[in-house]
């Protein structure tokens, strides 16, 4: 079939790129059409082809301009693929134009002022904001996860502490907080997380006595309390869904000769040692 002008200068587009000649035939195009009351469906194929020619250009308010009025005549599902793109790019240059490590610092510590004074739920937007205006630095979590525990709305303490230690392996404020949380129910957990950050600092106290918190915690339990609370730990978790110790265990369990041979692996060793720590494995 013959192509149309529009077509035409799509078509033209894709090798020269001139979306100004697009955007010029389409309006043409429209005005014709509209005085010769063409079907809506051709319309919103119209708009929607500026609507993409602005994309190219890189101007993304008038792109989104041209596909509203494209769905206004028609909600085309493909149109609205298209703006959907256009509504992602522009949250994406609003929240990259929002950035400002400078401001998310003045942000952080109007939080800490507000904290400062016991006011845990007025502090918790200004370290939101400090969070939208710098997403990579992970101070505001760990402040915003101080909030939350305070305010006892631990899942989303757990979550913002979880982030700072993504951001910031080293922060040890970020483990010793979500020790915190875990060591109200998980003392196995907790004590994991506690050793993490002796791994920063042997000699950090506040680590030091949570971990022997733990401990004395694991030790006043019953032996099935203690697996069933390990059982909830992560890296215990690990530990037995590895195929390689599944076997280790099942040998040792069959040959108890077999266990030497294998703790001379230091890596064996230690998760042996973890498991036995746990409650999961007893030694007889």
């Amino acid at each position: 079939r013959n192509l149309s002008p529009e077509e035409k200068a799509v078509v033209s587009t894709q090798s020269t790129g001139e979306y100004d000649q697009v955007i010029e035939v389409c309006t043409k195009g429209l005005d014709v059409g509209r005085e010769q009351r063409a079907d809506y469906k051709h319309v919103a194929k119209s708009l929607s082809r500026i609507g993409k020619a602005y994309l190219k250009k890189g101007d993304l308010d008038s792109a989104m301009t041209f596909y509203d009025k494209a769905i206004c005549e028609h909600r085309d599902p493909a149109i609205l693929k298209e703006r959907s793109e256009v509504v992602k790019l522009i949250k994406e240059r609003e929240d990259l134009a929002f950035i400002d490590p400078i401001k998310s610092t003045e942000e952080k510590n109007k939080g800490n002022e507000v904290f400062k004074q016991g006011k845990y739920a007025d502090a918790i937007p200004f370290y939101t904001n400090a969070i939208k205006r710098n997403p990579q630095d992970h101070v505001p979590y760990s402040n915003r996860a101080a909030c939350y525990t305070k305010l006892m709305e631990f899942g989303l303490a757990m979550e913002d502490c979880n982030k700072c230690i993504e951001l910031n392996p080293t922060f040890i404020k970020g483990y010793l907080r979500k020790a915190a949380l875990l060591k109200i129910d998980k003392p196995t957990e907790a004590k994991g997380v506690y050793e993490k950050a002796l791994e920063l600092d042997p000699n950090n106290m506040e680590a030091q006595q949570g971990y022997q918190h733990c401990a004395n915690q694991m030790r006043n339990l019953s032996p099935e309390e203690r697996a069933k609370s390990a059982m909830k730990d992560p890296e215990i978790q690990r530990i037995l869904q590895d195929p390689a110790m599944q076997i280790i265990l099942e040998q040792m369990q069959k040959d108890p000769t077999a266990a030497q041979e294998h703790l001379k692996n230091p890596q064996v060793a230690e998760k042996f040692q973890k498991l036995v720590q746990s409650g999961i494995v007893s030694i007889r």
